[in-house]
C-alpha cells in the first residue's frame, strides 16, 4: 500500500510542478473565481463550452501542491466532455472526498483522479483539493460571485 501512496504523490507532485492547461483559453466564454481563504489558494476557471461539450478548459491562480495539481487533473479529465458528464465528474470527485460513506476503492470513473482518495484523510486538504471544482461548477452555471471554499 505504502508503493501506491508513493505513486500518488508522485502524480500530485508531478500535476503541481508542471500543470496541464494552466492557461486562458482565447475563445473562453465562461469563467469564474474561486478562492480558500483558509490557505490563500486563488484560481480562475477558464471553459469553452460549444454545443454542451467542454471543448477547451484552462485554468490561472496560484495555490498549494494539492489545489494546483488537483486544477491541473480536473482539466485533462473534463477536455472534451459534456457538461453532464462533467457534473457526475464533480459529484464523484467531491463525494469521495467527503462522503462517510464513500468506498474504499474510487470509482473506475474517476480514473487518474482517485490520487486525491487519501487527501481525505486530511480534512483540512480537502478544501484545497476541492476548490477548483467547485470553481468549475460556478463557471459551467456562470455565476458572477467567488466561490469561497468558506
Amino acid at each position: 500500500m505504502s508503493d501506491l501512496r508513493e505513486l500518488y504523490q508522485e502524480v500530485i507532485l508531478d500535476h503541481s510542478k508542471r500543470p496541464r492547461n494552466l492557461c486562458h483559453p482565447d475563445r473562453a466564454n465562461r469563467s469564474a473565481d474561486g478562492h480558500n481563504p483558509l490557505c490563500g489558494d486563488r484560481i480562475t476557471v477558464y471553459l469553452v463550452i460549444e454545443d454542451d461539450l467542454v471543448r477547451d478548459v484552462g485554468f490561472e491562480g496560484s495555490g498549494c501542491a494539492i489545489s494546483t495539481a488537483s486544477a491541473s487533473m480536473m482539466t485533462e479529465a473534463i477536455k472534451g466532455r459534456s457538461v453532464a458528464e462533467v457534473d457526475r465528474l464533480f459529484h464523484l470527485f467531491h463525494d469521495m472526498l467527503t462522503s462517510r460513506d464513500a468506498p474504499v476503492l474510487p470509482p473506475a470513473e474517476l480514473d487518474k483522479l482517485a490520487v486525491f482518495s487519501g487527501v481525505r484523510e486530511f480534512p483540512v486538504r480537502v478544501k484545497c483539493a476541492t476548490l477548483a471544482w467547485h470553481t468549475l461548477r460556478a463557471a459551467l452555471e456562470d455565476v458572477a460571485k467567488t466561490v469561497s471554499t468558506e
